[in-house]
């Protein structure tokens, strides 16, 4: 494998960032290796609250199934684009780093091989970022997805609810009380890209023991009845690496193999 650590100036962010990424290019020739015939695909790898860029995919998979792995940081941001200058992180993820992908190494040239993935915090930001930027991401999946958009909604300065408070999601999502109308609720979207018909493919999972269960249950509900096509899925699991690292091998051969 080969890893690369990314420094630019982001003009999203208006600062200096950097992600990491993995590529699978570089073959033994000393033992028999099945080489992939086919384009390289691309992950976009997000990372979940207070975490950053690192990669959670077992390396084998993609040399097997043949696709380089990005991981940008993203910080607390939901990937969302925030009210202040420097927090367009939405931006960042869906349009400026995969044009950087693009002209650096030739990747991410198509929806059809790039895709998106998270847990948690990330896992709203892939579901939220596919439906965002249709045209790009033919693929996501959402492990533990931190859907809260109904949770948050309604809340009153000076509240908190235990992960964070009013202010910091005000910042994140805008007006909370109009959070579950706008484009931040990845549901209003859902409903916009099967109005158009450019809706991604949807690959969902959560745990049985997890404290964002019902929150993806809702969201898998939603779907159902809006009748948007998408795969759900729960078995026994926390809000855990555990959990996550089982099924982010399902979703890696849904979407490459």
């Amino acid at each position: 494998m080969a890893y690369f650590r990314i420094e630019y100036f982001s003009n999203a962010l208006h600062r200096s960032t950097s992600f990491e990424m993995l590529i699978p290019n570089d073959y033994r020739t000393d033992i028999p290796v099945e080489i992939p015939d086919k384009p390289m695909g691309t992950l976009f790898l997000l990372h979940g609250y207070t975490g950053k860029a690192g990669n959670w995919v077992p390396e084998e998979l993609a040399a097997k199934y043949n696709f380089a792995i990005v991981m940008p940081t993203a910080e607390n941001s939901f990937y969302l684009n925030g009210p202040a200058t420097g927090h367009a992180f939405q931006t960042l993820v869906g349009e400026e780093m995969v044009d950087y992908v693009r002209r650096t190494f030739g990747l991410a040239k198509n929806r059809e091989n790039t895709c998106i993935a998270g847990m948690s915090m990330g896992g709203f930001g892939a579901l939220h970022t596919a439906l965002a930027y249709p045209d790009t991401f033919g693929k996501l999946a959402g492990l533990s997805s931190a859907l809260i958009v109904h949770g948050i909604a309604h809340m009153k300065p000076g509240e908190d609810n235990g992960m964070a408070n009013y202010e910091y999601y005000r910042e994140c999502f805008g007006d909370l009380e109009t959070v579950e109308q706008r484009d931040v609720n990845p549901e209003v979207l859902a409903l916009k890209r099967k109005a158009e018909g450019k809706l991604p493919e949807i690959f969902l999972a959560c745990g049985t023991e997890d404290f964002l269960l019902e929150a993806n249950r809702q969201t898998h509900k939603f779907l159902l009845d809006e009748q948007i096509p998408h795969q759900y899925y729960e078995s026994r699991g926390g809000h855990d690496m555990v959990f996550w690292h089982e099924y982010i091998i399902k979703a890696v051969k849904w979407m490459f193999g």
